[in-house]
């Protein structure tokens, strides 16, 4: 039986040569016939999502709404070309709706042409960023966060994304200096009265119906509370009781340019583009594996990189902003038949056909409608429910998602992401710093040798010291690991002639442990005491000779198995034990 999806990826051979970089011609060399249709109605379906979300996402991200549309056309065929992933829609997203504003409130001085300039310069940087680490083969960086740093950072970009549109949802203008001071900034507005009332009925009653209609997921939601919203502007002429409107766009495409400016902070773009490209790729590349698994195919996370570095590069130098992927217009395409990134395309030219000819169509698009769909996609963005099980199942990453939340709530979106990565690391280092050991005995009825922690009965060879440590040995570990190894001599029941130390959890050393076992080997045979390794990985034992360990210790110190330490060390002694 014909399967009605693509065929699986293969890896790639040396017979594709360059082609390996340009899936989208691959796919065009397998194309069906059968899966024109298809992706073609989905195309047009998707541009239904395209235009409004567009528009919003940029309006949120500090510049005017018709660059969102700028950054839909040309990314999505670029994608289409370099990009692994075949059902993956780009294009502007609610999750950098807040690093791109950060930059541009704190550098554009309130200048849109400043503002559009600079959105175009962090896609160049995040582009850049993203091409050279997936040509260093850098995919797997997106993995050195947590689940629990993730949901902390997001929870926290998606309510800078919520407050930054309250504004907009009561026509009020504030200048912006971070969550918290907009909040109190816009308390004090509408406590003013300064907040236009029918401003916020068209869009609180355009919020609430996209919420009603979330569940109906072949229903266009967002769609449908523009189009009233929209047709609620003009036919009852709110625009002129102060419903402030998107007005007329630009007829036309976006032309090749270059984005630059003689006088600007290089510290904000260059972190905020990086911030950028560090988000997209890791919602991407979520996003591209879950689709890959139900489509039966195959994504390299260093190709994805590549095909998004490639996409935010075509919109920075196509007059737009940095993109990412979609959560809620990638599932528009699947539900609407997607076979391949033919849809995106499609979708892009219906894009561009609508600015050729029927550009004034959206004039009466009300802001605040905008901003219910940017809210909208923010509430979404929330994770609650997994970190009620994190909390109840591990406490501690609980708090150190809710450190991370705060922190960008408090200090705004690229601070935030420093805050992010600075915890993952202390994570990551504290758990290699602190690891877990055990002293080893033999418990009766199971075999081989287990901690005597968990095991109080377990038998202890007299005189042999059995000491095993979870983690890679390097310098953040290297002097507690030394203190343990005393300490369980010390409170041997027996006086200790060997120590044998279970090496099989030690994956790495480097020189400041090296240097360390070495000391200790010296301190250990001056109280006439071996130091001995068991099932150590030859990798490591190649690096303790290329540090000339072996020197020091002797050649004769390995053994292959813990119970063939054991019994080496009774026939080495002539001590009397049974197993």
């Amino acid at each position: 039986m014909r399967s009605d999806h693509p065929p699986p990826d293969s890896a790639p051979t040396s017979a594709d040569g360059w082609l390996r970089w340009l899936p989208g011609l691959q796919m065009l060399r397998q194309y069906r016939l059968a899966w024109l249709p298809n992706d073609i109605a989905a195309g047009l379906v998707l541009t239904t999502m395209l235009v409004p979300v567009g528009i919003a996402y940029a309006e949120a991200s500090g510049v005017p709404g018709i660059y969102g549309l700028y950054a839909t056309i040309v990314p999505l065929l670029a994608y289409a070309l370099f990009g692994p992933s075949r059902i993956l829609v780009l294009g502007p997203d609610s999750a950098l709706a807040a690093p791109i504003l950060a930059v541009i409130l704190m550098t554009s001085e309130g200048d849109p042409a400043k503002a559009i300039v600079l959105a175009g310069m962090m896609a160049v940087v995040s582009g850049l960023v993203c091409i050279l680490a997936g040509l260093l083969r850098l995919g797997f960086i997106t993995e050195l966060l947590s689940k629990p740093i993730r949901y902390g950072y997001m929870n926290g970009i998606a309510l800078a994304v919520l407050i930054s549109q309250l504004p907009k949802l009561f026509g009020i203008s504030i200048d912006g200096h971070g969550p918290l001071r907009d909040v109190l900034q816009l308390g004090q507005a509408i406590l003013a009265g300064e907040a236009n009332w029918y401003s916020f009925a068209v869009g609180g009653g355009c919020l609430l119906l996209i919420l009603l209609l979330k569940p109906f997921k072949r229903l266009p939601g967002i769609l449908v509370a523009v189009i009233l919203a929209t047709l609620a502007v003009n036919f009852f002429d709110l625009h002129k009781v102060g419903v402030k409107v998107l007005g007329e766009l630009p007829q036309g495409l976006p032309a090749f340019t270059v984005p630059w400016l003689s006088d600007f902070n290089w510290t904000e773009v260059l972190l905020g583009g990086f911030a950028v490209a560090l988000v997209s790729f890791t919602d991407t590349s979520v996003l591209s594996r879950t689709y890959a698994a139900r489509t039966r195919s195959k994504v390299d996370p260093n190709q994805e990189m590549v095909g998004l570095g490639i996409a935010n590069l075509a919109a920075g130098f196509f007059q737009g902003i940095p993109i990412s992927s979609s959560s809620s217009r990638t599932p528009v395409a699947e539900a609407a038949g997607s076979k391949t990134q033919l849809t995106g395309v499609i979708g892009a030219l219906a894009v561009a056909a609508l600015l050729l000819v029927a550009p004034n169509l959206l004039r009466y698009l009300p802001n605040s409608a905008l901003a219910a769909v940017v809210i909208a996609a923010a509430i979404g963005l929330f994770e609650i429910t997994d970190l009620k099980r994190i909390f109840r199942m591990q406490p501690w990453e609980f708090w150190l998602s809710f450190t991370c939340f705060v922190g960008v709530a408090v200090y705004g979106a690229i601070p935030g992401i420093g805050l992010a990565v600075a915890i993952s690391i202390i994570e990551f280092l504290w758990d290699g710093w602190r690891p877990h050991h055990a002293v080893l005995g033999r418990a009766n009825g199971i075999r081989g040798y287990h901690d005597v922690q968990r095991y109080p009965d377990a038998r202890r060879v007299p005189g042999l010291v059995l000491f095993r440590w979870d983690a890679p040995l390097f310098f953040a570990n290297a002097e507690l690991f030394q203190q343990r190894i005393l300490q369980a001599i010390e409170e041997s029941p027996t006086p200790v002639r060997r120590v044998v130390v279970a090496a099989e959890p030690v994956t790495s050393v480097d020189v400041t442990s090296a240097d360390m076992l070495g000391e200790l080997g010296g301190k250990l045979h001056e109280r006439g005491i071996e130091l001995h390794f068991a099932e150590m990985k030859d990798p490591v034992k190649d690096k303790l000779k290329q540090f000339e360990l072996l020197e020091k210790l002797g050649p004769d110190i390995f053994h292959p198995t813990v119970g063939a330490a054991v019994d080496a060390y009774l026939e080495d002694h002539g001590v009397d034990w049974s197993p």
